[in-house]
């Protein structure tokens, strides 16, 4: 079975920088697309970057200049880079990969992993 096991949150304080990890286990043929959300207390989660198989990328409007999202199909990985971190950046981070596997196509959440932004 596939699982995804994410790393690298902590906590920072502004204008700091972290660095995301998820990496997904099992037997995998292909990754399809990748993307972070996050989600802070007593919020929705919403989308923060994906790349799609042709490593196309978008970002939401709040986190552009500041955050890069990539990929390494070969290790099944896909990572955030975070710089310039805001208070507002507070949240947890959940990755998310849309991937093939011998039963077929479907996406897959990491566990989380608590992102602090704060003097």
């Amino acid at each position: 079975q596939v699982q995804l096991v994410e790393s690298g949150g902590g906590l920072v304080q502004p204008g700091g920088s972290l660095r995301l990890s998820c990496a997904a286990s099992g037997i995998i043929f292909r990754i399809v697309r990748m993307g972070w959300y996050r989600q802070a207390p007593g919020k929705q989660r919403d989308l923060v970057a994906t790349i799609t198989s042709g490593r196309d990328t978008n970002y939401a409007d709040s986190v552009k200049g500041r955050f890069t999202i990539s990929r390494d199909n070969a290790k099944n990985t896909v990572y955030l880079q975070m710089n310039s971190l805001k208070p507002e950046d507070t949240a947890v981070y959940y990755c998310n990969i849309d991937l093939v596997t011998m039963g077929g196509r479907r996406d897959y959440w990491g566990q989380g992993t608590q992102v602090t932004v704060s003097s």
